[in-house]
């Protein structure tokens, strides 16, 4: 196992859907029946290579089709959590999108609950829930999820974001959404400047309020943009591999994560989607060391900001850090 895989280390923005194992995803597809464009796993993994972000959003649609019974929330639940153990993942805040499954007869809060017994199998990890609710729907529609979401709270649910066609659908019809959602006590994300440019992360600022910005790729279009985000120290989730593979940027060298640490901005690291980038969050760190320059000793800040960045009490954050650092493999 690498250094990368061994130190401790935490995910703010990873999907559940977007997770899971090529190996479960084919059983999946053959327990429906079976799909022609996907014959074999090899298949599976050319399925998963994109031209840009719309064909993403295509790709993603098309394997939500296979995820049709609670049981299957429950088994790529627990295998998501254990690949995760397996990196030294010690936290993570992890997206769902109930919505997407509603035309499969599941109601967002079985769904959740099935996802929770999947999680409790693997309690080498703390895995809280994040409902991305998503923004092609409309905010009518997902004002009834956040609804369903908060009877299930309990269920470890912190957070709710909006996913989904950025390009197609900006932020500002989910402000009244935003503000049910603050009074409930959930924290805030959205997905802006991935597949739109900086206007959609300021609207996400100034309309949403958001606590924390997923992607935020494009901000470096607007210098007045990254001077607001280093001011106000608001939270960015950024994730290399994801971009490169969706054609945002070209490479993990030409990602701006180089500059946005410079600057003294907040961020964390993070792998979106990773079995459809073919990343992991290890692959992550070692990309970021021999492509963008970064030290062990600033991999390890970037470790302690996502801490930062996370949802976690300031007692947790600080007992967190604590056993990071005393950890064998930090200082390795």
């Amino acid at each position: 196992m690498t250094w990368y895989a061994r130190v401790p280390k935490i995910e703010l923005h990873v999907h559940l859907e977007g997770a899971i194992p090529h190996r479960a995803l084919f059983d999946l597809i053959q327990k429906y029946g079976g799909d022609p464009s996907v014959p074999s796993m090899t298949a599976l993994a050319e399925r998963f290579r994109f031209k840009d972000f719309p064909q993403f959003i295509e790709t993603w649609s098309w394997k939500n089709r296979f995820l049709r019974e609670y049981e299957d929330f429950t088994h790529v639940a627990e295998l998501t959590a254990l690949d995760m153990v397996g990196q030294s993942i010690r936290y993570a805040e992890l997206f769902f999108s109930p919505s997407l499954f509603a035309r499969h007869g599941l109601n967002t809060q079985e769904l959740t609950r099935a996802i929770r017994a999947g999680l409790a199998k693997v309690p080498e990890i703390d895995i809280v829930l994040v409902a991305d609710l998503v923004r092609d729907f409309g905010p009518e529609s997902e004002s009834v999820t956040l609804r369903e979401i908060d009877e299930v709270r309990n269920e470890g649910v912190v957070g709710i974001g909006i996913g989904g066609s950025e390009h197609e659908f900006p932020p500002e019809p989910f402000a009244l959404l935003y503000g049910e959602a603050r009074r409930m006590g959930f924290h805030t994300n959205a997905h802006a400047g991935e597949a739109a440019g900086p206007e959609s992360v300021w609207s996400a600022i100034r309309h949403l309020h958001v606590d924390r910005i997923g992607h935020a790729t494009r901000a470096c279009e607007d210098p007045d943009l990254l001077d607001h985000l280093a001011e106000h120290r608001i939270p960015l989730e950024l994730c290399p591999m994801s971009n490169v593979r969706t054609g945002i940027v070209s490479g993990v060298a030409q990602h701006p994560i180089r500059d946005y640490f410079k600057r003294g901005l907040l961020i964390s690291v993070n792998t979106d989607d990773p079995k459809m980038f073919g990343t992991s969050l290890a692959d992550e760190y070692r990309l970021l060391e021999q492509e963008c320059g970064f030290t062990r000793n600033e991999i390890r800040r970037l470790i302690l900001l996502g801490v930062e960045s996370s949802w976690l009490s300031e007692d947790r954050k600080r007992s967190m850090i604590q056993s990071f650092r005393e950890d064998a493999s930090w200082v390795e």
